[in-house]
């Protein structure tokens, strides 16, 4: 259940329906990601109107695991193909996101990673 909700908002993130977040989100959702705000309507807003809008995310596994989902994905823009390697981590409670941490690590040249990051 909680690995099928969080699927759901990842795609209506990837669609760009960034206003449907805030149905996934406790009011008091807590963000432990530096620079970004907590608070569901807050951190909406922020997202909404960052880089973001204009990505890319190829979902590559997802692991669930009681009240955890963890998501691995890569994340380009326009103007980077090579982009960013990403893992979210999100915590739920009665089937709303009650807390996320990321950490993201920039893709390398293919020469530095041949067995590839994905």
């Amino acid at each position: 259940m909680n690995k099928d909700l969080v699927l759901k908002a990842f795609a209506e993130f990837t669609a760009g329906n960034f206003e449907a977040l805030r149905a996934f989100l406790r009011e008091d959702f807590v963000e432990h990601s530096p620079g970004n705000p907590s608070g569901r309507d807050a951190f909406v807003d922020f997202i909404a109107n960052s880089p973001l809008t204009d990505a890319r995310l190829d979902l590559k596994r997802v692991v669930a695991e009681g009240d955890y989902v963890v998501l691995h994905y890569h994340l380009t823009f326009p103007s980077d193909e090579r982009g960013q390697a990403v893992v979210d981590i999100w915590r739920l409670e009665d089937g709303l996101v009650v807390e996320h941490w990321d950490v993201v690590q920039l893709v390398p040249a293919p020469a530095q990673v041949p067995n590839g990051m994905f």
